[in-house]
Order: structure tokens, then sequence, then C-alpha cells
């Protein structure tokens, strides 16, 4: 596996995501062959044992699934990964369905990124510790165009329970308990009209896709746990202790350089 990953097979290759992987790598000359469903078991035959990789850019709720139907084509040193927005689950998953090597990625962006976005890439070793795999496949995402960092499929969890997962439930919470009784349009400020167009799409459009993704974290319970007593000191009446807790972000950015 010293040699670049030629050969990728991308299941649910016609979502937004994997149509996008599939762009980024044939642009860099790697054969992609972009699976959907219905998988038929010709399609998989022909496609699975060839790979040098198979990721998977399914719904984690198909996950199960997908793996029964990869188990009579998926066969070492064919890489299975996935590109999942939590990791300890679908890792344990697959971990648990292939003996062969196993990498899981998280691409931290959506299917149209803007032109000046850092593609980041969080990469997971699995279990197993498959250091051949995880190199190819972050030479692969490299050569693609795209940034990587190598992270446990925990740390990876327990921050994206804040970045991800909260932002949702509170964004979800905050809208909800606006008061529907009070004429609130002609009071709506710059401001809150970006925070609406902020929230719009991930609330409307992708709702069931972050409810799912926030069931299926296990640090979930833990980040709303530590929000609610934040709001508790807020309740209290210590606002300046938060506005001091919460200017740390911008601190940090200004120590390191930033803007």
């Amino acid at each position: 596996m010293n040699s670049p990953l030629k050969n990728v097979t991308i299941i649910g290759g016609h979502g937004q995501m994997g149509r996008l992987l599939t762009r980024k790598f044939r642009d860099v000359g790697v054969e992609v062959n972009s699976l959907d469903k219905p998988l038929s078991e010709d399609s998989l035959a022909n496609c699975i044992p060839e790979a040098d990789v198979v990721f998977l850019a399914v719904p984690i709720t198909a996950l199960d699934d997908v793996l029964q139907s990869l188990k009579r084509f998926l066969t070492p040193p064919t890489i299975l990964a996935d590109i999942c927005s939590v990791k300890v689950i679908p890792m344990t998953k697959m971990e648990e369905s292939y003996a062969g090597p196993v990498v899981g990625t998280h691409p931290l962006f959506g299917p149209e990124p803007a032109a000046d976005d850092l593609l980041k890439v969080a990469l997971c070793p699995s279990s197993r510790k498959d250091e051949e795999a995880l190199k190819a496949v972050q030479e692969l995402f490299s050569r693609g165009g795209m940034y990587t960092f190598i992270t446990s499929a925990q740390e990876h969890d327990e921050a994206m329970a804040y970045i991800q997962g909260l932002n949702f439930i509170t964004s979800l919470s905050y809208f909800a308990c606006l008061p529907k009784d009070l004429d609130m349009d002609k009071f709506i400020t710059p401001s809150f009209k970006r925070r609406m167009d902020a929230a719009k799409k991930m609330l409307t459009q992708d709702h069931a896709l972050f409810a799912k993704l926030f069931e299926q974290n296990p640090f979930s319970g833990k980040s709303v746990r530590r929000f609610k007593s934040f709001l508790g000191l807020c309740a209290a009446g210590d606002v300046e202790l938060l506005t001091q807790k919460a200017l740390w972000w911008w601190r940090a950015s200004s120590d390191k350089g930033g803007p």
C-alpha cells in the first residue's frame, strides 16, 4: 500500500458530498466508481474487489444495511472508510463488519464550499492502528486539494458535539421558544435577520440529518448539560462572567496572530 491510491469506489456517490468527492478525486487522475441505491450485486462485484479504498458516503441510518451488502465483496487490502459527521459509532460498526484496514474521515465542509474555504478533513485511525491505510487516505485527500489532520474518534465526536450538535439544538430551541403571540416581524434587526438566515437551512432542510447526528453522538448529552449550566449563570445575573468566558475565542485568535 506504499503506492498512491488509484482506484476509489464511493457508495452513495450520487449524493451531494459523494458527487463533490468524485469530482475532486477525478480531477487529479483517480479512477472513481460512483455507486448508489439500489446497490446491485453486479455493480458491487465489479467495483469493490478492484478498489483501493471504498468510501461510505451514506446516512448513518443506512450504514448497517450497506455494510451487510459489502461483506461478500470486500477483502483486504482494500481500505474501508466513511465520511460520517460522527465517528465513534460508524467506526465501531466498520471494524465489527470488516477485518481489513479501516479509516474514519469527516470532511468539515459542505457540498458547495466557497472558493476561499479551507477544505479540512478530519482523519481517525481505527483501533487496529492501520497506519499504512491512514497515510494512504491522507495522501489521497491531499492530492484532491484538501487539508487533513489526524484525531481520535472520541476527540472528534466530543468536539463536534459542541460545534455541530449544540449549534443545532440551541438554534432549534431558540427559535422554538420565540413567542407566537407577539408581532415580532416589525422589530426584526439586521443581526437577528442574519441569525435567521444562518439557521434556516439547518432547521428547515437538514433538520432530520442534524437530529440523527445529535442522537448518534455519544457526547451530545454532556454538551447540553454544560450549556444548561451556563444558562443558569445567566439566569443568576452573572453576565459579565459569561462575557469573559466567551471573549476567550477572540483573545485566542489574537494571540495566534489572527484577525
